[in-house]
């Protein structure tokens, strides 16, 4: 089972972690040019999955490493790449994992951003391990301009990739909508993962108020704002598009330590359990939610309240293990739109997928997803 975490490293750690990966390749990121990817691709940078390390492993390049990584540079300039985000949007902090990283980690790094109107029409497929760009790639990228876009992140140093130091975390202070980065690597070396923490940005003004949409998806610029324990998987993951691919896959808690040595079900047939834990969201739009679906995970052994201001108020709802659980409209007691919603758990469990279907409301000031989102409450 995984580690619990200690109360110290939590407090270390950046409040901007709160927010989605919007470049990973689950939501549609993706590496569309790099200078060199001798000993492995570019295209590892966005896995899902954290970095391995496997020891006898090595490919005809050389010792196989779950990242990115170029040759020595024996020529003028740096190494660098282009990733287009999964999901457009506000970037407020970087995580530069150069796990297992320990000798051969890039020294330096930088991250420029840009907002292109349109994607550009090239990108790399296939394993590009022992490949580098070619002067056809290098001449369509060109007209980018990307050396000239602004800095997110200034040439800042990497630590090796041990595991107490792998993580390199960089808060952004950039309040202008990102599609694309150029991440910068001096002057050549390996980097395993890399994280885009940020808030998806998307064009209400396209979407007619008599349409039903997921105003919570990560996609519409849904954002987890605080939880109370997220020790198997984080709340976030529970607004991540389609349905869970395993597990890992969504929000999951330890078990309470305060649960009795003894289960009793009182004269109702309900169980028992005290305590609850919680998740809250900023909606990506304010709206009047009309449905409610939550998919659970397997095992469940929750019962699940709908979203909420505080517990025990609202009616908890049963849920069954692997179900999707849809409340319509006359099973909801809140008709006025709202922008922030509350998932109780109770006792604790996990959830796979949260969808809130409903219609945005015309709203006269900035968007909420323009908010920097606040720590852990």
């Amino acid at each position: 089972m995984a580690e619990r975490r200690t109360a110290v490293k939590a407090a270390e750690e950046p409040d901007f972690l709160q927010c989605n990966d919007l470049a990973c390749e689950t939501v549609g990121g993706r590496v569309i040019f790099a200078t060199d990817e001798w000993f492995a691709p570019a295209a590892n940078l966005l896995k899902r999955e954290p970095p391995q390390f496997v020891a006898s492993a090595f490919t005809e390049f050389g010792k196989w490493m779950d990242g990115w990584e170029t040759r020595r540079k024996r020529r003028p300039g740096h190494d660098w790449c282009i990733i287009q985000l999964g999901v457009p949007g506000l970037i407020y902090g970087f995580d530069v994992d150069t796990s297992f990283f320990t000798g051969n980690h890039s020294p330096f790094v930088s991250v420029q951003a840009g907002c292109l109107d349109k994607p550009p029409t090239f990108t790399l497929e296939g394993d590009r391990t022992g490949m580098a760009a070619s002067d056809s790639q290098l001449a369509a990228v060109a007209k980018l301009e990307s050396e000239a876009w602004p800095e997110l992140v200034g040439v800042s140093e990497l630590r090796p990739g041990y595991s107490d130091c792998c993580h390199n975390y960089f808060k952004v202070n950039f309040n202008r909508r990102v599609t694309h980065l150029r991440l910068n690597m001096y002057p050549d070396g390996g980097i395993s993962r890399l994280r885009v923490y940020g808030v998806g940005q998307r064009d209400w003004s396209s979407v007619s108020t008599l349409q039903d949409v997921d105003l919570v998806a990560l996609t519409n610029g849904g954002v987890c704002l605080g939880y109370s324990d997220a020790h198997f998987g984080h709340p976030r993951n529970m607004i991540g598009l389609g349905r869970a691919a395993n597990m890992a896959d969504g929000w999951e808690t330890a078990r309470r330590l305060d649960r009795p040595k003894e289960l009793k079900v009182d004269q109702r047939g309900i169980l028992q359990v005290p305590g609850w834990e919680w998740a809250v969201f900023r909606l990506g739009h304010a709206g009047v939610i009309s449905s409610v679906e939550v998919t659970s995970r397997t095992p469940a052994g929750s019962r699940e309240s709908g979203p909420d201001s505080s517990p025990p108020s609202p009616p908890l709802l049963q849920l069954r293990p692997h179900h999707r659980h849809l409340y319509r409209e006359a099973e909801l007691t809140l008709t006025r739109p709202v922008s922030h919603v509350r998932l109780v758990i109770a006792p604790d469990g996990g959830v796979s997928r949260l969808r809130l279907w409903g219609r945005p409301t015309a709203i006269t000031a900035a968007p909420t997803n323009q908010k920097t989102p606040a720590s852990k409450l």
